[in-house]
């Protein structure tokens, strides 16, 4: 019984959270550190241009429609080669599923 307690996932959780931790703390006291901190080391640099001049700001507004419709498609790829064939029922589960991704789809690209 003691065994199996150290096996629990909390258990094993906190133990390896405390592992980390303690070789987090060796390495940094190990890890070579500068004498002194360069003047330019903590400024923003960005390809060979300094960032507070200009913001860029993505627009990411014909990136979510493409990405819904990638996370549909495999998530319809994925039912339809798992669900299993040896009855009826479970081929018409996935043949709902399917039409369901279908609508979904359609209401994603509605214009």
């Amino acid at each position: 019984m003691p065994n199996e307690l150290l096996l629990t996932p909390p258990v094993v959780f906190i133990a390896v959270l405390v592992a980390a931790l303690f070789f987090a703390y060796v390495l940094s006291k190990l890890a070579i550190k500068p004498k002194s901190i360069p003047a330019g080391l903590t400024q923003e640099y960005s390809c060979g241009e300094d960032v507070k001049t200009h913001m860029i700001q993505p627009d990411y507004s014909q990136f979510f429609p493409f990405a819904f419709y990638f996370t549909i498609l495999h998530v319809v790829a994925l039912m339809i080669a798992t669900v299993p064939t040896a009855t009826m029922q479970s081929f018409l589960i996935a043949v709902v599923y399917i039409l369901g991704a279908i609508v979904g789809l359609f209401v994603l690209y509605k214009r």
